[in-house]
């Protein structure tokens, strides 16, 4: 399986009907939820109480629902909205008892994300455009054509006979709307792979730094990120002044200007972790093209790190979770061995020449000097030449 996200164009009919699927799904999932909880709270009474309802149960007590002159409107959208949105909360209802979550939280119209589930036999893909189902309920030819919504990009997902699709979603993320699918693919022929083993050595002076010598930069050093990020703090200035001027006691007056600038606001945000994403999936892909026959990283606590103020920013915008996440699936794909080092392998503190251990080496320490061969040398170069010698035990 190969997962697919791409933007859509929708024009502003569609856009509307969109936000009223995702308020649909969100209707659902929220009776889901209130209909388990009320049914936990009888538990015990002699009233039919118990833990769980069934997905399939609920699902036949919605379709009731609907016949219902209040909930009338429900039929004008999807089936399989609803379906998967009572899913969904189930799912979710299930794992907080199983201890894998926490409770689910009945979804808000003001801070949920707007998404819903799409059919997988009724979804159809061409080069530009993308069918969905019953955004009109007319069934004349001229009316069709609102259900095809076009793409952004052209031939990014395959389409055809016999491609099958897997879980798709459409879901809004504050700009724009995009659909992501998971697609059947068929597996690629086994590359050569070069028969020497490759650490990378992650951090915040530079995003990594192999073993064979490449080194990839931090790209939020550069002055593209840089220029970026001064204008962002900008704008950030001017709504507050904006937000302080409507000011009235605790109660803060959004006006339209304050809706235009929070709109470029969210672009530039949008530009920054897109520019960011891009580099590290160039940088992977880069990595994994050398075909080593391993690659060793060192799986880093990085829920940790991040109790650090002074280095929190500098690893959030890293995106070192996603790295490392981009950098296991790629190998997957070229068949090579992908090993997570254990956080507590001394990498650093190990001298790369002899094998000597340090007790102690600081963070301003970029320079690994040993005291017993007295080499000296590049202090990330010497954890990425200790990981590729990592032994899995």
């Amino acid at each position: 399986m190969q997962g697919f996200k791409i933007r859509l164009e929708p024009n502003n009919k569609q856009i509307t009907k969109l936000f009223q699927c995702a308020g649909v799904r969100r209707f659902a999932y929220n009776w889901t939820l209130g209909r388990q909880q009320e049914n936990y709270t009888l538990k015990g009474t002699g009233k039919n109480g118990g833990r769980f309802i069934n997905d399939k149960d609920l699902r036949k007590e919605f379709t009731q629902l609907k016949k219902l002159d209040e909930y009338k409107w429900l039929n004008y959208y999807s089936n399989n909205i609803t379906k998967q949105a009572t899913k969904d909360a189930c799912d979710a209802y299930t794992k907080f008892f199983s201890g894998k979550s926490k409770f689910p939280k009945f979804k808000s119209r003001k801070k949920s994300k707007p998404s819903f589930y799409v059919d997988t036999v009724k979804i159809k893909f061409t080069e530009t455009h993308v069918k969905l189902e019953k955004l009109t309920e007319s069934k004349k030819k001229n009316k069709q054509k609102f259900n095809w919504i076009k793409l952004s990009e052209k031939e990014k997902v395959p389409f055809g006979e016999g491609v099958e699709y897997l879980n798709p979603r459409i879901s809004f993320d504050g700009l724009y709307w995009y659909i992501s699918v998971n697609v059947k693919v068929q597996k690629e022929e086994k590359v050569k792979l070069i028969p020497e083993p490759l650490g990378i050595d992650v951090g915040i002076k530079d995003l990594a730094v192999c073993s064979n010598g490449e080194k990839y930069d931090n790209i939020n050093k550069t002055p593209k990120i840089k220029k970026l990020e001064k204008r962002l703090k900008r704008l950030q200035r001017r709504v507050s002044r904006k937000y302080e001027m409507n000011r009235d006691g605790k109660k803060y007056a959004k006006t339209k200007n304050i809706i235009k600038l929070e709109a470029k606001i969210n672009k530039l945000h949008k530009k920054l972790t897109n520019t960011r994403t891009d580099y590290r999936h160039k940088t992977t892909t880069e990595i994994v093209k050398t075909k080593p026959w391993r690659i060793v990283v060192e799986d880093l606590n990085v829920s940790g790190m991040m109790k650090n103020r002074h280095l929190s920013k500098s690893i959030s915008q890293q995106g070192l979770h996603e790295f490392h996440t981009m950098l296991e699936y790629k190998c997957k794909k070229y068949g090579i061995e992908f090993i997570r080092a254990d956080k507590w392998y001394p990498s650093s503190k190990t001298c790369s020449e002899c094998g000597y251990i340090k007790q102690k080496l600081s963070l301003s320490e970029r320079e690994f000097n040993c005291e017993e061969c007295g080499i000296s040398i590049d202090r990330d170069l010497n954890a990425a030449i200790n990981l590729s010698r990592y032994k899995v035990s």
